[in-house]
């Protein structure tokens, strides 16, 4: 029984659409990392997708390796938000000008 590939696009447009609605609205860091990581889901649930309709391994292995650079993402951003906290004692994205003039 297989899945058609419109409900899996379906499914991964909605879930880019919440991420980027995400990014868009929410004020905290945090809430935009994990935002920013549904957006990167879904184009790998599209590569998933499209490679076990074609029957090929390629959109898996690259997907792959896009969760493993996401997770190295996640990490050096969590690991600025840190320091931003300490310093600013805030996680808020309209309070963080640090690298303005």
């Amino acid at each position: 029984m297989n899945i058609p590939l419109e409900y899996i696009l379906v499914l991964s447009s909605s879930l880019f659409i919440v991420g980027a609605a995400g990014v868009i609205l929410k004020k905290n860091a945090i809430m935009v990392l994990m935002s920013i990581e549904l957006m990167l889901n879904a184009a790998n649930v599209n590569m998933v997708a499209f490679s076990s309709y074609y029957g090929d391994a390629r959109g898996q292995v690259f997907a792959l390796f896009s969760i493993g650079i996401a997770a190295a993402e996640v990490a050096v951003g969590l690991a600025i938000l840190l320091n931003l906290n300490k310093l600013k004692k805030t996680v808020n994205v309209d309070d963080i000008n640090l690298l303005r003039w």
